[in-house]
């Protein structure tokens, strides 16, 4: 029995969730998959997979070996970079998540130059406005936006944004400029579902505590360029983060209102899993694209 390539027949089978998914991943017959799998199984001595015929489960010896065999397979992609030569030189694919808009903005520019400095490593850029599962998704590094949960990720800080309340200067000419967030609830207001929702929070000034204030919106958006472009159009006071707005700022298309008001900023970070050394296109990747990032959002303000 080949153990390599029976550890490798059970990650695939987990990743893709049946024995036929990852024969056909494999190339290989269905019938000895399945028997290379009830080999390795009868070697350990244990039942590592549950099968049925709606769908394949892990057992909870099973659950240990895949864990363990992770583990094992990156320090043999260590060995084989190594071997390769990808720790002096700079090569390969190199997989990047980021969000949708931020991604277009900021991220593709520090790609585009990157390709150009290192012309032996190839980039997939994966834009997505759902956060990717470095591991599942077989992601090398992402950018994240926001308060990150404890995990085993590696997070280099590259900066922070704050979330803006604005307005076109004509709407609030017609309706007021509001003096405290509680006005909101009776000027027209464009909302959309990230940091925008029927509730804004705020941080009171003085008490240094955060209050809520309910928005009875006059458009709801399903996107942060769609309420930019509608508080363009003097439709209603928008709440988005800068970057999605900053260009309109500057050219005073749109003003910011309630300042002192402002929540803390989230902080930016790019992160990639804890993998011990990392293969050298992801080491000069970070170096490149955290100077860039942090000179651009240090900008926007």
């Amino acid at each position: 029995m080949d153990r390599l390539e029976a550890m490798t027949i059970v990650l695939r089978t987990v990743e893709k969730g049946s024995l036929t998914g990852a024969a056909k991943a494999l190339n290989m017959p269905l019938p000895t998959l399945s028997r290379k799998v009830s080999e390795l199984e009868a070697y350990l001595g244990t039942k590592l997979l549950q099968r049925s015929t709606r769908k394949l489960t892990l057992t909870d010896a099973g659950q240990n070996y895949v864990e363990a065999v992770k583990r094992i397979m990156e320090e043999i992609e260590e060995v084989e970079r190594a071997a390769s030569s990808e720790y002096t030189t700079p090569r390969g694919e190199l997989v990047l998540t980021a969000p949708q808009l931020f991604g277009q903005m900021y991220i593709l520019p520090i790609v585009t130059d990157f390709l150009a400095a290192y012309p032996e490593i190839n980039v997939r850029l994966v834009l997505s406005d759902r956060n990717l599962h470095l591991f599942d998704d077989h992601v090398d590094m992402a950018v994240r936006l926001g308060a990150l949960p404890d995990s085993s990720m590696i997070a280099t800080r590259v900066g922070s944004m704050d979330t803006v309340v604005c307005a076109s200067p004509d709407l609030l000419a017609a309706h007021g400029t509001p003096k405290h967030p509680k006005d909101l609830q009776t000027l027209p207001c464009v909302i959309f579902a990230g940091p925008a929702t029927t509730t804004w929070s705020f941080r009171d000034p003085a008490a240094k505590r955060l209050f809520d204030v309910d928005i009875v919106p006059r458009l709801s958006v399903t996107s942060a360029e769609a309420a930019v472009q509608a508080a363009l159009r003097r439709t209603g006071l928008t709440r988005v983060y800068r970057y999605h707005c900053a260009e309109a700022l500057r050219s005073k298309a749109l003003v910011q209102v309630l300042q002192k008001f402002d929540v803390e900023s989230i902080p930016v970070h790019l992160v990639h899993a804890a993998r011990g050394l990392l293969p050298l296109k992801m080491r000069v990747f970070l170096d490149f694209a955290a100077s860039q990032l942090r000179s651009a959002l240090s900008n926007l303000g």
